[in-house]
């Protein structure tokens, strides 16, 4: 089972919590863990409530202690000292280390001196340990999600008006794709920031999945601009081999053309996974190449630093794009003692698809021999002939 986060309204540790309900989530479990951890507070209660229109959990945790602050440390012996679950209370510690982190660099102290005040409520470290339970119940494989709404504006804290988002928000976020969102107000709280930042292996568009529960989660404010709503999509993934990766393109009509093997190479020493150039005509009748870069989601940074810096481009089109990648290996054959490299593709169920000598090692291996490329590479062929044989169905 694999799961994908609408954060288009941001996220924040109830807003969660009424999503993992709604979604199927073990109600049972989540229960445990917050009353481990709170056994002097009221049940978990969910009430159905609308959003812009839209019908959606919202989740509440009554709790007598809602205003202590605690430190790191107290909130790690309060999770380890309850009767949880091992995994939910390493979810649990994990998620409150990444805020206390964040809460240090934000502040410019250790962590051992951070003394959390809304997240260190008792109510906070319930939505936190509930989110959790949640999560491990679900037992998914993957978890994705869109890019995270963050609002805009000023908040109040307790460290008085911060610009949103805060300092711990935009540390916890980092490396995540954000912008502003639909309203000028704190759309993703630090909680659910560090949840977020915890649990989501990757960020972008849905995942190739055929979805087969949706749960709607929602805040406490009822914006006129949009659904204040977080919603958790679970299903299957629709093919192991479709990953999701980046297109990056740009129309370029003025770059010395001496550049672009240069820029080709830098592109791939950032991560890149395939760059190629097309020759177009521009308006006014001007030649010009489009570059394409296809790269990974993880590099997005790295790969728009290098076009920006040795192209002479100021744009770029991001294009979100499935990639469906047949298993590989390899395997090596000799022709004339030279060793050439062979690659493998095969399918999920090993059936050999195509078998291809690496053209750089016949390449090098004519040189050596001092002999036509053509005929290296026909004899490479040849050697590795025996590899067609097929493993699977």
């Amino acid at each position: 089972m694999i799961g994908w986060i609408d954060a288009s309204s941001g996220a924040s540790g109830d807003m969660l919590l009424g999503a993992l309900l709604d979604v199927g989530a073990d109600e049972k479990v989540m229960q445990a863990a917050i009353a481990a951890v709170a056994p002097e507070a009221a049940a978990l209660s969910i009430m159905r409530v609308q959003r812009s229109g839209v019908w959606a959990n919202k989740a509440e945790v009554d709790v007598a202690d809602s205003s202590t602050q605690r430190g790191l440390a107290d909130v790690v012996k309060l999770i380890v000292g309850a009767a949880l679950d091992p995994q939910i209370s390493r979810h649990a510690i994990d998620v409150f280390s990444r805020l206390g982190a964040a809460e240090a660099t934000a502040h410019g102290v250790t962590v051992d001196q951070v003394h959390f005040h809304e997240v260190g409520a008792l109510d906070a470290i319930v939505d936190i340990v509930g989110v959790c339970a949640g999560f491990v119940s679900l037992g998914l494989t993957d978890l994705q999600c869109s890019p995270i709404a963050v609002g805009f504006g000023s908040v109040q804290t307790e460290h008085g008006e911060l610009s949103v988002p805060p300092p711990a928000v935009a540390a916890l976020l980092q490396g995540a794709p954000t912008y502003a969102g639909p309203a000028a107000t704190e759309l993703c709280t630090p909680t659910g920031a560090a949840l977020l930042s915890h649990w989501v292996t990757q960020f972008g568009p849905q995942p190739l999945m055929v979805v087969d529960a949706i749960g709607t989660g929602a805040g406490t404010k009822d914006f006129d601009s949009h659904a204040n709503v977080v919603r958790v999509f679970v299903g299957r993934s629709h093919a192991q081999s479709v990953s999701r990766a980046v297109i990056y393109e740009t129309n370029v009509d003025d770059l010395d053309p001496r550049l672009w093997p240069v820029v080709v190479e830098r592109l791939f020493d950032a991560g890149a996974s395939d760059a190629w150039l097309t020759p177009i005509v521009m308006k006014k009748g001007r030649p010009a190449h489009t570059l394409s870069v296809l790269l990974p989601l993880e590099r997005v940074n790295d790969v728009r630093r290098v076009i920006f810096a040795e192209t002479s481009a100021i744009g770029l089109r991001e294009i979100f794009v499935g990639k469906h990648v047949l298993d590989r290996s390899f395997a090596h054959v000799l022709v004339a003692e030279q060793k050439i490299t062979v690659k493998i593709a095969r399918t999920a169920s090993g059936a050999v698809l195509n078998v291809q000598p690496e053209f750089d090692d016949v390449a090098h291996a004519a040189r050596a021999l001092d002999r036509p490329v053509k005929d290296v590479l026909a004899q490479a062929v040849a050697a590795s002939s025996h590899l067609w044989e097929r493993t699977g169905n």
